[in-house]
């Protein structure tokens, strides 16, 4: 598997994008995710992203959307929402991406007043419709594993069942190893996710809140998780998700350190050579 980084960790400390796309080739990463938002973005922005990473051969494998709002109540605001995740598809394909990753979103009013099989059949719906656009453009959608008590997609059994209620080819499932360990799943249960999963994010954690840190920073105990995603086959990448550094002077350093304990544990793993 390649070793990517998510851009986003240079964004967050306050670097400018050409920058912080240079120190992620010059750190040795194969390729980069891309944080950004197309209806956020001038043309000067969004071709300079595109421009600098061909310059660089760093290859755009995944952009990342949060889009909450597909499982909204008001059609309106779906109707919206799936604008706009189209915009990303089309990005995506501009930037000759292979995924979409899609954060879904949660139950509101803590699962009260509107019966979540309700919400849960907005997002199959607005899902599907959206794989059905990614299809024709011969991308994926990678469906993001949320930690959080009500997220509709917080567990293998729900990421499961959603990708098989979709039933589309095109959308398929992420793997946050961090978001694992809060989710309090057992690296066993990823066998499940076998010819479901395209995508890896990792990253570590205290096992209490959602952190982002470099390996080894946390808890997190990598081997058995990774062992599991050798066994899933999945031609794809693992990516780093890194926010909030402590020192965002010391980015670089950070980033660095990510890398260097990321390649470590995917060449134990024979995920990387």
């Amino acid at each position: 598997m390649r070793l990517g980084l998510i851009n986003s960790a240079w964004a967050q400390a306050g670097r400018d994008t050409a920058w912080g796309i240079q120190k992620t080739k010059e750190i040795g990463f194969d390729c980069i995710d891309i944080f950004t938002d197309p209806f956020d973005i001038d043309i000067r922005e969004r071709l300079l992203i595109k421009r600098e990473c061909d310059r660089l051969e760093l290859p755009i494998v995944s952009i990342c959307c949060v889009a909450v709002g597909l499982i909204d109540l008001n059609p309106s605001v779906r109707r919206f929402h799936l604008e706009r995740c189209i915009a990303y598809l089309d990005l995506c394909y501009e930037y000759e991406a292979e995924n979409l990753l899609l954060v879904l979103g949660e139950y509101i009013w803590n699962q009260e007043v509107i019966p979540p099989a309700e919400q849960w059949e907005w997002g199959v719906q607005t899902c599907r419709e959206l794989a059905d656009y990614a299809a024709d453009l011969d991308l994926k959608i990678a469906m993001e594993l949320e930690p959080f008590s009500l997220s509709l997609l917080n567990n293998v059994d729900n990421m499961v069942r959603f990708i098989d209620d979709v039933n589309h080819p095109a959308l398929c499932a992420n793997i946050d190893v961090s978001h694992l360990l809060l989710a309090d799943v057992k690296p066993q249960e990823l066998s499940r996710l076998n010819g479901k999963a395209i995508h890896v994010h990792l990253s570590d954690c205290d096992g209490k809140v959602h952190g982002d840190l470099p390996p080894g920073r946390g808890v997190v105990d990598f081997p058995p998780y990774l062992d599991e995603i050798r066994k899933l086959n999945i031609d794809g990448t693992i990516s780093l998700e890194l926010e909030y550094s402590p020192e965002p002077d010391k980015i670089e350093e950070w980033v660095r350190e990510a890398y260097e304990a990321t390649a470590r544990l995917m060449s134990a793993s024979g995920l990387r050579p």
